[in-house]
């Protein structure tokens, strides 16, 4: 990062979709439809999660171009059939990222995430927890994921998540430096809090850092079965992720935080939360407030998270 350069901040939640905000979120009477329209006004970055059950289609891919403003920037995850390959819950090693499919759908994703021009925000390879009957050590995922690095074309930004806590090592850091990929940090349950991380590995691996607070799934549907407000205090992680956040700046140009609603109950709750922590106030509104309108539009296809 250029000396002196002041890093930008930009939180958001993971999916837009959740019907539930409509009343502590979306104003009462929102339609599914109109959801991104509003959500636009209140941060300027989204996750899309819906892009991890199928590629979207071009018209989909318009329509979030179409109900965002200039300066807002939709992140993306790859498609399951790349990351994930398997047609159970168990991933299969054999097509994972080496497959026809996961060739044709790579092509297929990044041709459609093109449409959002500069409107689009780093793409995330989100892999799943492996197993010893997966992968009985990590050398030969990362060959894999060496060689699939390798082909990616340079017009996007791109991140990787794992969660194998045990691969999370030197070697794997060099191998995303070499290009320039960002390593997730990830807030979940199995997984050391990346304040932790940081005391044994550097984790800026790019030029920007992606953080995902994803929480304990399990925990908070336990405890509600709608995501309209907090219902567990992570008021401590969140502190101790202000303070990571802040001493990225030094290495970062840009810092995106996605919360999702199974960290503390209500996604955008979290992410103003973590905002007001690391930078002293919330995310302003970008084009109204919470009682403007939303402006009508057709269904964009986003799944809950």
């Amino acid at each position: 990062m250029a000396q002196g350069r002041e890093p930008r901040f930009r939180f958001g939640t993971s999916s837009w979709s959740e019907s539930s905000w409509v009343g502590p979120f979306y104003p009462e009477g929102t339609k599914p439809a109109d959801f991104l329209t509003h959500y636009a006004t209140r941060f300027d970055t989204v996750e899309a999660d819906v892009t991890y059950y199928r590629v979207p289609g071009r018209d989909m891919v318009r329509g979030w171009d179409r109900k965002t403003p200039e300066g807002f920037l939709i992140s993306a995850k790859f498609p399951r059939s790349i990351v994930h390959a398997g047609n159970g819950p168990q991933p299969d090693p054999r097509a994972l990222l080496c497959s026809q499919r996961s060739t044709r759908d790579t092509n297929a994703f990044l041709e459609a995430m093109s449409l959002l021009g500069n409107k689009c925000g780093p793409l995330i390879l989100q892999f799943p927890y492996f197993n010893k009957k997966t992968f009985a050590e990590p050398g030969p995922f990362m060959g894999l994921l060496d060689s699939y690095l390798s082909r990616l074309p340079e017009d996007f930004r791109y991140g990787v998540e794992i969660r194998n806590k045990n691969w999370l090592t030197w070697d794997f850091i060099d191998l995303l430096r070499r290009y320039k990929v960002a390593l997730v940090l990830v807030d979940l349950l199995y997984m050391p809090h990346p304040a932790e991380l940081a005391a044994k590995l550097d984790l800026v691996t790019s030029s920007f850092v992606y953080a995902r607070l994803i929480g304990d799934r399990k925990k908070i549907d336990s405890l509600t079965k709608t995501f309209d407000k907090i219902v567990f205090d992570q008021s401590s992680r969140l502190r101790r992720w202000a303070k990571l956040l802040q001493q990225l700046t030094t290495e970062s140009a840009e810092i995106f935080a996605y919360a999702n609603n199974h960290y503390a109950g209500h996604g955008p709750a979290t992410a103003r939360e973590l905002a007001a922590l690391v930078t002293g106030e919330e995310p302003p509104p970008r084009l109204g407030s919470a009682q403007d309108p939303p402006a009508p539009g057709a269904a964009d296809g986003e799944l809950p998270f």
